[in-house]
């Protein structure tokens, strides 16, 4: 039986040559011919970046396909589901919705079911308490005068709930947010958080080829927005 990611690939290219032979050749060829096989970034890594571009720039229209992807290549649904939940924080409600109504078709046509899915609440990893305490505290010096509820729901919701749901492991939550942030074009915030990935477990090699992996999918001018970032905390890190 023809796979439901088969049948994407033959309608998306069906429409690219009828339209632009041009694309149909790059996407064959250069995106899913040579930088989905690279080896510097696993595909369950590839597809925990592409999903995350698709989330936080509403692009639900692609998610089914991508989702496929991402559960073959070893992506839990429980993982997926935190994905969505994280990304309503850092790309808006709207936009997790929308990826939450696409991922649920998937997720029944898979015969995924609610006992697979992170609680709404429970067990929360250990916190750094002197790390975020830190912080908290930058955090409110800078903004607690003008924007108070901002810096409490930063505080309460993000950093001592959400980020110690352990349903997705620290390393690739940093991994969704970062991915988000450079696909929205905020790099103001990107030195934080890569540093945080980095903390988690991203490598220098791994954050080189995310960049390359969001280069197709975020655009080209995306990441070399933020590159320049990239580059200050790469220098920065030690080896």
């Amino acid at each position: 039986m023809e796979s439901s990611e088969s049948r994407h690939i033959v309608s998306m290219t069906d429409d690219m040559h009828a339209v632009s032979p041009a694309l149909e050749r790059y996407t064959n060829d250069v995106l899913l011919g040579d930088l989905w096989k690279r080896p510097q970034l696993s595909a369950r890594d590839r597809s925990i970046v592409t999903l995350s571009v698709l989330i936080a720039r509403n692009q639900s229209s692609e998610m089914p396909y991508y989702l496929n992807v991402a559960l073959d290549s070893g992506l839990k649904p429980s993982e997926i589901s935190e994905i969505i939940t994280h990304l309503a924080f850092y790309s808006g409600w709207a936009n997790a919705t929308a990826a939450a109504r696409a991922t649920k078709a998937v997720f029944e046509q898979r015969g995924i079911t609610a006992d697979q899915l992170p609680p709404a609440a429970g067990n929360r990893l250990p916190l750094d308490a002197a790390a975020e305490a830190q912080r908290d505290a930058a955090v409110a010096q800078n903004f607690g005068a003008v924007a108070p509820g901002v810096v409490q729901f930063t505080r309460d919701a993000l950093f001592l709930d959400l980020w110690l749901r352990p349903g997705l492991a620290p390393r690739d939550r940093s991994l969704v947010t970062v991915s988000a942030l450079v696909a929205s074009g905020q790099v103001a915030q990107l030195t934080y958080h890569l540093n945080r990935a980095m903390d988690n477990g991203l490598t220098k090699a791994q954050a080189s080829e995310v960049m390359t992996q969001l280069a197709f999918y975020a655009g080209w001018p995306n990441v070399f927005t933020a590159l320049p970032v990239v580059k200050d905390v790469l220098e920065k890190r030690p080896d």
